[in-house]
């Protein structure tokens, strides 16, 4: 009974406008020290350990290496050279724009950032090109959706420490996903404009192997970044941590001295930028620790793989997990959605023969879809906030790109080789 008044009260907070960080660390406060007796030195002590794994450093590393890679002109670089490839398909430049966003993604890890730095390039080129405006942010949101599936990735990280999985691991599994999704959305993209159904015009181009080419030597230094991250952890030189290091030193030398587009005088205020994102990730991962405690203690885990497990075998039982993946990531950001719901829904895809890696990628790919659909739809926020079209609009459009991530989503559910291929299993 303890329990539930807690939780109805934390909820009528929420409800009222508390953020939902401080709902999180209050349930979690209140149960450990009401309803499982534990002490609050208990909280503090479990907070505060959470942060000391060495793999941990790599999130502020990746979020860092983003911010200078978008300030050195690296991001721009990556986004012309989308467009030399495929810029002049019918609905190319839609097709671009989310190719962009993957290119970007293999740098940053962050779904809002792809969003937000693909988009304030992209956006305005297709409104000056005669896309619809509305369409055009559409597109945007939609591509920032393989910021956290195509590695390197901020939320594999918080997902390997808090579901005691191998980052590194997650970041080999999420490469050919990510390619699925990107090439889904961009085949909606040109069919959306081939058929009429969005306005995109004909770019009256064709393709040109010595702009290709051009393009491809402008964004030479975003590939390296890439080929620095990816290579040395795929090969086994570096840890994520040390590659993350290591590609941030490369995005500020290039920035500085290659490009000439970041100013040594403005490092600061990139470095006080990326501090600021910092600060909001940390603290909730530190309070992860203390809620998954609380949740095991009150025995939520074991009721709900009894529900589940109670739908009979394998398919039944991932299509209810993936259905409540699905709600739930409308509702809540990815990181509390994997701090909350992940640890509840893990054990009930194991006893089916789930592996867990491909059990990460199937909540983490479920999760990308709450970042364009309502209410929550972080990624329809970031592409509203930069073009002052209503929330609401851009979700609408958004639904056509939805319905191409079913399909990615669901080969990784179906065919394990999609996730596991790479890691040899």
């Amino acid at each position: 009974m303890e329990a539930w008044i807690i939780t109805l009260v934390c909820l009528t907070l929420f409800a009222l406008g508390l953020p939902i960080v401080l709902t999180m660390a209050l349930w979690a406060a209140a149960i450990s020290y009401l309803v499982v007796d534990l002490s609050l030195a208990n909280f503090g002590q479990n907070a505060w350990y959470g942060l000391e794994n060495f793999a941990f450093l790599a999130l502020p590393l990746f979020i860092v290496t983003g911010d200078l890679v978008l300030a050195g002109g690296i991001a721009r670089h990556l986004a012309g050279f989308a467009n030399a490839l495929v810029g002049w398909i019918r609905g190319g430049l839609a097709m671009a724009t989310i190719m962009a966003c993957g290119f970007f993604a293999a740098i940053s890890g962050s779904n809002a950032a792809t969003t937000a730095t693909i988009g304030s390039i992209m956006i305005p080129e297709m409104n000056r090109r005669g896309y619809d405006r509305v369409f055009a942010a559409a597109t945007a949101a939609a591509g920032g959706t393989v910021g956290v599936i195509i590695p390197p990735s901020i939320i594999y990280i918080v997902y390997g420490i808090i579901m005691n999985v191998s980052p590194v691991d997650l970041f080999v599994a999420g490469i050919v996903p990510g390619i699925f999704m990107v090439l889904f959305m961009m085949l909606a993209a040109h069919l959306l404009a081939r058929f009429g159904l969005q306005h995109a015009p004909a770019s009256g181009a064709s393709f040109g192997v010595t702009e290709a080419a051009r393009g491809g030597w402008r964004a030479r230094h975003g590939f390296v970044a890439v080929a620095l991250i990816m290579g040395s952890i795929y090969l086994g030189i570096f840890s994520p941590t040390e590659a993350a290091a290591l590609a941030a030193v490369y995005a500020w030398v290039a920035g500085v001295f290659f490009t000439g587009e970041l100013k040594l005088s403005a490092t600061h205020r990139v470095m006080h930028r990326s501090a600021q994102i910092n600060g909001l990730l940390v603290p909730i991962v530190a309070l992860s620790i203390m809620l998954q405690q609380a949740i095991s203690l009150l025995g939520v885990t074991e009721s709900v793989e009894r529900f589940v497990g109670g739908f009979g075998g394998r398919v039944a039982v991932t299509t209810v997990i993936m259905l409540i993946i699905l709600a739930v990531g409308t509702v809540f950001e990815s990181v509390p959605n994997v701090i909350m719901t992940a640890p509840i829904l893990a054990p009930a895809a194991y006893a089916v023969g789930i592996d867990p890696i491909q059990f990460a990628m199937i909540f983490l790919l479920g999760d990308t879809l709450g970042f364009i659909t309502w209410p929550y739809g972080l990624n329809l926020f970031v592409a509203s906030s930069l073009t002052g079209i209503p929330y609401m609009k851009i979700s609408y459009r958004a639904l056509w790109y939805c319905a191409a991530l079913l399909f990615p989503w669901i080969m990784v559910a179906v065919f394990p080789w999609m996730t596991l291929g790479l890691l040899g299993r």
